[in-house]
This record gives structure tokens, sequence and C-alpha cells, in this order.
């Protein structure tokens, strides 16, 4: 399927000239665009297969979407809308020499399986049913303690392939060793479709209640949600939507959940948690005061400071657990994805979220003990 042509900037006039809006602002997000991933799913190297390649690491990544399915070789989901939620699975080949916190993306097809990652073995379900037995048939193979989902939401500016990169590379360092389920909703994965891709997360919320019911089936002792940039606001809007149903944690099983880099206007992410009564020393929010991403977004929003780059201040009273990045500077993916991107950090946050799957008691402050050595700052009641 054709993928659509990019809207036009909005544009302000200044006398008899007119100047695309924030111009200067949409140049950076403009050139960090550049040279971006390739479209790789199910896309082998005929001379070089991956599954040649004894020594590489490979992580099976179930996906649930709101995008319409392609026709297009590699594309495999495109960023238009899909009125009902498609059901998939693929394969991610990581290569021998992959370094914790960097992401080996080809720049260019096919991928060479020895130093890049390859995606392969694309499947798509055609019943939720089929797509349950398959992920009751990965937990059955995991120890009973490593039963558990993780829950990812992508944010702005992401391909299908993108976002399942990212997703291997997390799983891969943090050492997860559980379910991984990608939720990827049509993004238009160009950087002036801002305003389309938070309409498209919006659009995505109501499919969220027939999303997480499907999970609830498969035999996970616990799921863990963890939601980057746009993808936050996705989540914290399909929680207040459970919960005034009634429907929030019905089977108890949820973890912990984290909001990496939270795109998501601060005046409304305090309407949200006042709409839900829940135990916020679950809900981790990741913040760095350096994001340029973030400052990018809130001059877009109309200047209102977003959630991912508030000051302590405006965050220590919420009742979540606050975790600030901001010293955090060896980031391979930049300052807004630092999560995945500091190679020390992304492992202990993987020991961190082992901890409270192993026991859910364990207090949100014990993260501390377990991230000392990293320059962060922890703010938990």
């Amino acid at each position: 399927m054709a993928r659509r042509k990019p809207t036009k900037l909005f544009q302000i006039n200044f006398g008899v000239r007119t100047y695309p809006i924030l111009t200067a602002l949409m140049i950076f997000v403009l050139v960090a665009s550049c040279g971006r991933t390739p479209d790789l799913i199910g896309v082998d190297n005929p001379k070089l297969p991956t599954a040649t390649i004894a020594d590489a690491s490979r992580q099976k990544i179930f996906i649930m979407t709101t995008r319409e399915a392609s026709d297009v070789v590699d594309v495999f989901y495109n960023d238009e809308r899909a009125p009902e939620v498609g059901l998939a699975s693929v394969v991610v080949s990581i290569p021998p020499i992959h370094v914790p916190g960097q992401l080996e993306a080809p720049k260019r097809l096919p991928p060479d399986p020895r130093k890049e990652f390859a995606v392969i073995d694309p499947v798509v379900y055609e019943t939720d049913s089929a797509f349950v037995k398959d992920i009751n048939r990965e937990l059955s193979k995991r120890a009973p303690v490593d039963r558990t989902i993780m829950f990812f939401v992508h944010g702005y500016n992401n391909t299908t392939s993108e976002a399942v990169l990212r997703l291997a590379q997390f799983v891969e360092d943090t050492n997860f060793n559980g379910i991984p389920i990608l939720f990827t909703w049509a993004s238009g994965a160009k950087p002036a479709k801002y305003v389309y891709d938070l309409n498209s997360a919006l659009v995505a919320r109501e499919k969220l209640k027939p999303t997480f019911e499907i999970v609830a089936r498969t035999n996970a002792r616990t799921v863990d949600i963890f939601a980057h940039s746009m993808g936050s606001l996705l989540v914290m809007e399909g929680i207040v939507q459970a919960d005034l149903s009634g429907r929030f944690n019905r089977t108890g099983r949820l973890g912990s959940v984290v909001l990496a880099s939270p795109d998501i206007d601060i005046d409304l992410f305090r309407s949200q948690l006042r709409q839900i009564e829940t135990d916020f020393s679950r809900i981790f929010v990741l913040v760095a005061k350096d994001d340029r991403i973030l400052r990018i977004s809130r001059t877009l929003s109309g200047g209102v400071e977003r959630v991912g780059s508030s000051d302590l201040a405006q965050l220590k009273d919420l009742g979540v657990v606050v975790i600030d990045l901001s010293q955090v500077d060896d980031s391979a993916a930049g300052s807004h994805t630092k999560f995945a991107g500091s190679p020390e950090l992304v492992q202990l946050i993987g020991r961190g979220l082992k901890a409270r799957q192993l026991n859910p008691d364990v207090p949100a402050g014990s993260l501390g003990g377990m991230l000392a050595g990293v320059p962060i700052r922890i703010i938990a009641d």
C-alpha cells in the first residue's frame, strides 16, 4: 500500500512574508531522521542467512497493532490507521558483536546478520485464540519465575521496523527472560507528522481495552507495561478509561508501569492521576531535563511543560516514583531514549523490573540501591 505524502507544516504570517512554523526546530528533527533504519521485516540475507549465524541471539517479539497491514515487502504494517487490532509475531536476530545500549541497525538491505540486527519469520495470526496459544506455548518454555510479559508501547515518529528493533534491543540488554509484546500504533513516522501521531495515539486508545483483555487470557504471572514518549500518553489514557469502567488490573497481575521520557502535558498528567485509583508506587516516570526532543514537543504544544522534562519540584507531589536521568550522558540513542541507550542503565532497569516481578512488594525506593553508581536521583514517597 502506498504511503501517504507528508502533511504540510502549519504556517504563521508575519506581515507580507510567510514562514513555516518552528522552522529552526524542525530542521533539527529532520536532520536527526536522515539515514533512518529501512523497513526490513521479513528480509533475510540470501548470501548469509540469519540461520547460519550460530552465535547470534534471537528474540521472538509478539505484535499487537492498530496499523493497517501492508502488501509491501519489508513494511509489514504501515502508517495507516486500522479499524481492528492486528496480531502478529517476528523473530529478531541480534548480531554476535552487539554492545549493550547500541542498536546495530542496518543502513541498507539486506542486513548482514554478523554485524546487524535482522527481522525474520513474520507471522500473522488470524484469531486471538491462536495468538494467545502461541504466547502460552512460549511461556511454557520458561521457568515459572520468568513466565511474565513486557508490554511495550513505542513513541512518536516510529515505523513498525524501528519499534520492533528497539524493543528487541531493550529486551536483550535488560536480560528480560519473559515474553515481549509490542503494541505499535499508527505513527506517521515523519518528523512533520507530530499532530498526526498525537491523534493516532488517541485513536488507538479505545483499542487498549480489547488488547489488554487478550493479554489477560495468557498464562503470564505478571505483566509489566513499558511506554516511551508519546506512547506514555496512550498508556495513561488507557489506564484512565479502564479504571473509570472498573476494569483496570482486574486480574491483579499488573506489575510495574514505566513511562520513559513521557510526552504528556504536565497538567493533563495531573488530571489523569486524579482520575485513577491505584498504588502509584507501581508507576515509574523516567525524566531528563536535557531531553532535546521534548523541548521541541513543548514548543509545538504551546509552551506547556512535558512530563519527561519537568522540574522535579513539579513531580514530587504526584505520588509516582520519579527517576531523574538528567546526569546520564552515555546514551548511544540520544537524550530522549536514555532508558535503552545507556549501557549500564538499561541493564540495571532490567534488574529492577526483575526484582518487582519476583516480589511485587519490593518497595519502590529500593531501586536506589539497585541503581547505585548511576548518576540519577529517585523521588518516591
